[in-house]
């Protein structure tokens, strides 16, 4: 006997010989774990996902070393405009008067207020300081006068930048158009309750003005995730332990498998609160993962048992069989579903790392509690049923799959392929497998915020919900797309070259010019200049007012160019005057870097811009690196990619070896590891492809999808290759096996997949897209793994049986 197999026994007599003494150590477990949970800490958004970043430590060092034109202590709100005209007597008032009412909300500390409005006001009253001296001037100002003091304010470039794509000139005429609001209180106060007051102030006030900004985005990300919970877990609740109570058949069993579940989320939250790692939005998926294969054990552990029971054998003798048949299964299993999750140990971004680490944990956990406290569970309750004065009625008793049932029937048809020409039927699915993997390669890769917000247009069905359950209204996609559709560039339309090189040099001012100049076409460009704002801006504003300073910068240049000398005096004399913080935006503090923030195209490819971007880095002198949301938020989505598939390849690779090591140490067949795996790579080859058929990209949260689809595969394939081996091994008739194993296993599998797929299927009603891609791909996931180890495998068997035992009559008439 091998010294595995005696391993498996000592357990399995251990749980079926002395099962109160398990269930009292793992309900002992489930309390010491428990308040690990109330330790957990939530980590969402954005910035989990930039550590070790390079683009990400740049800006960082932007951050630290440069002072933001609006920062923590000067956050901006953003009011649009949307009008027939926003530049004639209506629209102007309509901004400055809803403008005029911010101010006057002495909680909201509106310091300025940057918008044409203002700007065409001044040009009226350059006397006019106040929003109500402003707004007097328009009222008080004539059709003409107004025509004037719009084209007078267009001649300044930035007057354009604040208006929709479709001014006009000539016209004075623009549909929309943007204020600034900045406000000036500590960094601690609460943003989103600012900006939420605003919006009040903003609906109560004439015209179409809407107000916009960060703490907007944040009430809407945090209302949209509860609304989406409100609809999506009475769903699954309710799929779930309907298909669980089908499944079951029993209430007694039913409610063991619901503890048992509940026992593996307790232990493996308990355990990542203790360790302190945050929940991050990467660890939905484990819980998804661990009811997955605990439904999975369950059912198979109940059935398995069943169908001892069935033929009359007493309840521990019919678990022990049960149980050293499954164990060895569920070993397996859970080894290389815990080595294929660790594989995610490879990647640079933590939040994968860890999602590596707490499921590999949570399946290591399932195992102990489903080789454990299940089994012992059910005889001790089996045993108080058989001894109980009380008459109990049976309940459901028969296994799923049983040779009388529905799916008894029609299961056993997916063994037509094994049994006639296998081998062309596998090689069939093998190339079909290699196309849909190389087309599944192609699929994208995006990260960005929108993707935790609800879709522009609310989805049909939310009508169809009760109160309760109605979501709230949401406006912040909208507002996104109409920015990104009628403005040329936004708040966010920019991306910055951090410069590490001494500013002092000579060519410093000049380098910088010839960098500028033909721009990539995702840039924005005047006359072949790229549009920027740099350490010039400083210089040139204050050349203009200080005529004695601007005669030191006509002095330092040679050629009418920038200055080239006396580099350091002009610095210091930019400090010493009121432009110092607007030098100190883009200089940092002992002269050794620069900043230079470009503008881009609101509707280009953030690829396109990321890529232009580190082109025109390349230009700079000294050390240059392009950074900024935009580029940083690429270079995570680039590793998200690069992350799955390395992640994906450590996985395969490891299984293989593990799956080989495991099947050669059990039951002396190595190559049955190889074997396995083959329905695993076409359910991943498959999932790619309609990832990409579909337009479904890969993101922070369906990154971990390829992990799940290996657990999940591999899962379902070595239960129905270990008992393809029993059967075999006891007949030698290779199709009476697949026939069993696609009866017995094949039902358990079934009540599995249908329990899971439909379960986690309902995420899709999740308001929020990304959860809801994830709910779509992981029910598709599931019935890919499903339908590839019960058409595929049975058939990949057969064929390494006309291999390996020398049969190779079965290769084409089975």
């Amino acid at each position: 006997m091998r010294r595995s197999e005696q391993l498996f026994r000592a357990v399995t007599d251990r749980v079926v010989e002395q099962p109160r003494r398990i269930v009292a150590v793992c309900l002992l477990l489930t309390l010491c774990f428990a308040p690990g949970m109330a330790l957990l800490e939530a980590e969402a958004g954005s910035d989990q996902f930039v550590d070790d970043i390079p683009e990400a430590d740049a800006l960082d060092r932007v951050n630290e070393q440069f002072d933001p034109a609006f920062g923590d202590e000067e956050p901006t709100t953003q009011l649009i405009q949307q009008d027939g005209n926003v530049l004639d007597r209506r629209g102007l008032l309509a901004m400055l008067e809803t403008a005029e009412r911010l101010e006057e909300r002495d909680e909201l500390r509106v310091q300025d207020v940057s918008a044409p409005a203002v700007q065409v006001a001044r040009e009226l009253d350059p006397e006019a300081e106040t929003l109500e001296e402003q707004r007097k001037a328009v009222e008080r100002a004539s059709p003409g006068e107004i025509d004037d003091a719009v084209e007078s304010a267009g001649e300044d470039p930035a007057f354009a930048t604040l208006l929709g794509e479709d001014y006009n000139e000539e016209a004075g005429s623009a549909s929309a158009s943007l204020g600034i609001v900045s406000h000036e209180f500590p960094a601690e106060t609460d943003l989103q309750a600012v900006q939420l007051e605003a919006e009040t102030v903003a609906e109560r006030s004439q015209g179409d003005v809407v107000v916009f900004g960060g703490g907007v985005v944040d009430a809407e990300f945090g209302g949209v995730i509860f609304d989406s919970l409100t609809i999506v877990v009475p769903a699954a609740l309710a799929v779930i332990l309907g298909l669980l109570a089908y499944a079951y058949r029993d209430p007694f069993d039913f409610v063991l498998g619901g503890i048992a579940l509940l026992m593996t989320v307790v232990w493996t939250f308990g355990f990542t609160g203790y360790a302190g790692i945050p929940f991050s939005d990467m660890l939905i998926a484990v819980p998804v993962l661990l009811l997955a294969i605990g439904i999975d054990f369950g059912i198979h552990t109940v059935n398995r048992y069943r169908e001892e029971r069935v033929e009359g054998v007493a309840p521990v003798p019919a678990m022990r069989v049960s149980l050293r048949q499954l164990i060895v299964a569920y070993t397996v299993i859970a080894g290389s579903t815990i080595i294929g999750f660790l594989a995610n140990l490879v990647s640079d971004l933590g939040p994968l790392r860890e999602f590596g680490i707490v499921a590999g944990i949570g399946i290591l956990f399932t195992l102990v509690i489903f080789v454990g406290f299940l089994p012992a569970a059910k005889l001790e309750i089996d045993r108080w049923r058989a001894s109980t004065d009380y008459q109990i009625p049976e309940f459901g008793t028969r296994p799923l799959g049983s040779a009388d049932s529905v799916l008894g029937r029609v299961l056993p048809a997916l063994s037509v392929p094994s049994r006639h020409a296998p081998g062309v039927f596998l090689v069939i699915v093998l190339l079909l497998t290699a196309g849909a993997a190389g087309y599944g390669a192609g699929v994208d890769t995006t990260f960005d915020d929108e993707d935790f917000l609800p879709p522009s247009e609310e989805p049909s069905y939310v009508q169809h919900f009760p109160g309760p359950m109605q979501p709230g209204e949401y406006t912040v996609t909208e507002t996104i797309d109409f920015l990104s559709e009628n403005f040329e560039t936004g708040e966010d339309d920019t991306i910055t070259i951090y410069v590490e090189q001494r500013m002092t040099d000579d060519t410093a001012i000049q380098s910088l010019e010839r960098a500028e100049r033909d721009p990539p076409d995702t840039f924005l460009e005047t006359n072949g200049q790229a549009r920027t704002e740099s350490i010039t801006d400083p210089i040139d504003g204050y050349a203009v007012e200080n005529p004695e300073f601007g005669t030191l910068v006509e002095n330092s240049a040679l050629d009418d160019g920038p200055p080239s000398r006396n580099l350091d005096l002009i610095y210091d004399e930019l400090r010493a005057s009121e432009f110092a913080p607007f030098t100190n935006e883009y200089l940092a503090e002992d002269n050794r870097a620069t900043r230079i923030v470009y503008e881009v195209q609101s509707d280009a490819d953030d690829e396109a811009i990321t890529a232009d971007a580190r082109e025109v880095a390349d230009r700079y002198r000294g050390s240059a690196i392009a950074t900024g949301e935009i580029v940083v938020f690429q270079a995570v989505a680039d590793e998200i990619f690069e992350s799955a598939i390395q992640s994906l390849a450590a996985a395969l690779g490891l299984s293989a070896i593990f799956l080989v090591v495991l099947f050669g140490l059990f039951l002396g067949r190595p190559s049955l590891g190889l074997v396995t795996l083959i329905p695993v790579i076409v359910a991943i080859a498959t999932l790619t492809a309609s990832m990409r058929f579909a337009g479904i990209p890969f993101n922070a949260l369906t990154a971990t999808i390829l992990a799940i689809t290996i657990g999940l595969g591999v899962d379902y394939t070595v239960h129905v290759t270990h008992r393809f081996h029993d059967e075999y091994e006891a007949t030698n008739d290779v199709d009476a096996a697949v026939r069993t194993t696609l009866q017995g296993t094949g039902g358990a599998l079934t009540g599995t997949m249908l329990t899971t797929a439909l379960g986690t299927g309902v995420l899709v009603l999740a308001i929020t897209p990304l959860l809801g891609q994830f709910g779509l791909l992981t029910a598709l996931s599931i019935v890919l793994a499903y339908l590839a180890a019960l058409a595929v495998l049975p058939t990949a068997l057969v064929v390494w049986v006309a291999l390996v035992d020398g049969r190779r009559d079965l290769l084409l008439f089975g």
